[in-house]
């Protein structure tokens, strides 16, 4: 009895441990299993919050550079605006003398329409001679045989079907004996004006190195003379504004060749005092460059752009004494050298090639507009071959395209 009471009570004592122990183990190996899973996303939770936080920082913190570099941007875009328009403003025009002159009163049958004006620009004209030349072939001479009507005889009519055609005035016109010491000095009497006039000419650029030859004198001899004849003089601070068929044109010419890139301030003087005097087509001729240099040097190319970016519609250059390249830019031209034309200077230039640059503009109420209408004139400075006769030609056939290309080779040599 006692054997059977203790082998039962036994049995029944594991049987009741044994199911209790392998349900709790169970139990508990899914609880700490739930906690495990719990506690992986907890972690990928807060994984995942962290990255979205570090994005919201990331993209937060750019926005803010974008935002500041944004303002700087404007800022600085704002004060180079200021800047330029505070130094344009202070552009002093006090010393530039414009005179206002009607040139063409002819009045447009239609106000609203556009007007078409075509220039002519001419190179280097020296009316006279050097008193150290052999008088017997000089201009002078010619002038005393064919009188003043010869010179320009070849080229009249081109220039007569323009509505403006300037020249470069390289010497005096005067009686004046104060040679200044200078190894080529040129002067005329007064009467060779008449050689201009003659020849169609409205206007003569004054600022050059020959105007002052004999003296300050001789410089307002020559303005004299030739205004005595109705052609238009400008140059230095001295600037006029052309009215033609209604538009006005405004011309201003610089000499470069003393002081260089320091001419940049005259440049924008006087064409700010073009402008403020309501100019609508502004031309630039300057004096400058090297003689017998075929390519604008850097200084010449700085001051062209300048004059163009300051207002300039077309720039002029001479002094080479020799044809350079033409260049456009900013849609606008810039013809560097037009080589000499009816030039007293020399009895026998080595290069007589030269060129009458024209551009027929269209000016609206909207202002110069946009075009290539240009033709370039290839010319010889003499009739003859062999010498100068001071009586420039048109050139035709194979001498003319040959001018041409050489023009077109010096712009492509341009470099710029």
């Amino acid at each position: 009895m006692k054997n059977t009471s203790n082998t039962r009570n036994s049995r029944g004592i594991k049987d009741a441990s044994g199911t209790r122990n392998s349900k709790g183990i169970k139990a508990a190996k899914n609880k700490r299993a739930r906690r495990r899973k719990l506690k992986r996303l907890r972690l990928l939770f807060c994984a995942l919050f962290l990255i979205l936080i570090c994005l919201a920082l990331v993209l937060g913190v750019r926005a803010i550079v974008s935002l500041v570099t944004k303002s700087s941007d404007q800022q600085e875009q704002s004060s180079q605006s200021t800047d330029n328009t505070q130094s344009k403003s202070k552009i002093d025009i006090s010393g530039v003398d414009v005179e206002e002159l009607v040139i063409d009163n002819t009045t447009p049958k239609n106000s609203d329409k556009p007007v078409k004006i075509t220039v002519s620009s001419i190179g280097d004209c020296t009316l006279g001679t050097d008193v150290n030349f052999n008088q017997s072939t000089s201009l002078n001479a010619y002038y005393d045989n064919q009188g003043p009507d010869y010179f320009f005889k070849n080229v009249r009519s081109i220039l007569e079907e323009d509505d403006l055609s300037i020249v470069n005035m390289e010497g005096t016109l005067t009686s004046s004996e104060d040679r200044q010491d200078k190894t080529f000095a040129f002067k005329g009497p007064a009467e060779y004006a008449k050689i201009l006039s003659g020849g169609s000419i409205e206007a003569a650029n004054m600022a050059n190195n020959h105007s002052h030859d004999y003296g300050e004198q001789s410089y307002t001899d020559t303005l004299k003379a030739l205004e005595d004849e109705g052609i238009v003089t400008f140059g230095y601070e001295h600037v006029k504004i052309l009215d033609i068929k209604g538009v006005k044109v405004g011309v201003t010419g610089i000499y470069e060749l003393a002081e260089h890139l320091e001419k940049k301030q005259q440049v924008k003087e006087n064409i700010a005092a073009l402008k403020e005097s309501g100019a609508q087509l502004i031309i630039v001729n300057f004096h400058w460059g090297i003689e017998r240099e075929y390519i604008p040097n850097d200084t010449q190319k700085q001051l062209a752009h300048l004059a163009i970016d300051e207002g300039a519609d077309l720039v002029i250059g001479h002094h080479p004494h020799v044809l350079q390249g033409v260049e456009k830019y900013k849609d606008k031209y810039i013809a560097y050298s037009l080589g000499n034309f009816c030039f007293g200077g020399n009895s026998n230039p080595g290069d007589k090639d030269t060129m009458i640059f024209q551009q027929t503009f269209t000016v609206s109420k909207d202002g110069v507009e946009k075009n290539d209408d240009i033709n370039m004139i290839p010319c010889s400075l003499s009739s003859a071959s062999g010498y100068n006769d001071y009586c420039p030609v048109v050139l035709e056939g194979s001498e003319k395209q040959r001018v041409l290309d050489k023009i077109e080779g010096y712009s492509k040599e341009l470099g710029i």
